[in-house]
């Protein structure tokens, strides 16, 4: 089964280049479930040509708040919902958990509480999963038709889903605590306020939920693939 990475943002420099960035994460997350990967930079839009060109889709997330004016939004928002349409698994993270929820009528905005910073305790799906976090816009109310199924109490809507076939997770289920060390130095000394960085540091080793969100996401991704047509471009 090929997955498609729509990566909508890069990691530092410096981070990257110690872990690689964020289509190699997911990539590392779901080892073993016998994907094989493709990656489109929409950020620097470069598109698939059709929502069939893979097998599923995943979005990453970005440094840019979808509200933003970029040019990758519009044309990001409308394979989202072309995808959909065509009964594509597709997944979202983090940014893509957002844009999934605007290009689906939902609202973003940064959220009045402020950043949410390494290692969080989310209710999913009647279970306790701590994963890692980094963000401070967020899904303020979803689309209709969307179902809530994670939930924090700084974050209302942690975990969507879009009928069948979408599955979003504001969280980072990709990011270690090294990544999140990473962002500390790279990107939060002087954006973030530096009591959510000290705690943070004092919570890195605590996010053992990956390995349950990447099983959730892999068999999401086979489930829908295997309730449709298999597709005759993603080769």
């Amino acid at each position: 089964m090929k997955i498609g990475i729509l990566q909508t943002g890069q990691a530092p420099e410096p981070v990257r280049s110690q872990t690689g960035d964020y289509p190699v994460l997911f990539e590392r997350l779901l080892a073993g479930h016998g994907f094989r990967f493709a990656t489109w930079h929409v950020e620097a839009m470069v598109f698939p040509d059709s929502p069939r060109a893979a097998d599923g889709w995943l979005i990453t997330g970005s440094r840019h708040g979808v509200y933003e004016d970029h040019p990758f939004i519009a044309p990001l928002e409308e394979f989202i919902r072309d995808a959909l349409a065509a009964q594509m698994p597709v997944v979202g993270i983090c940014f893509g958990h957002q844009i999934m929820a605007q290009a689906l009528g939902g609202r973003v905005a940064q959220f009045a509480g402020g950043w949410a910073v390494g290692a969080q305790d989310y209710a999913f799906e009647g279970q306790s999963v701590r994963l890692n976090a980094w963000h401070r816009d967020q899904v303020i109310m979803p689309p209709e038709g969307a179902r809530t199924i994670a939930r924090h109490p700084f974050c209302a809507h942690a975990a969507l889903t879009f009928g069948e076939t979408g599955l979003s997770v504001q969280a980072h289920p990709e990011f270690d605590d090294g990544f999140i060390q990473g962002l500390i130095e790279t990107r939060g000394r002087g954006l973030v306020p530096e009591p959510l960085l000290a705690e943070a540091e004092a919570r890195k080793g605590g996010a053992s939920g990956a390995p349950l969100i990447a099983q959730k996401i892999a068999a999401h991704f086979k489930r829908v693939a295997a309730a449709r047509p298999a597709s005759t471009e993603a080769t």
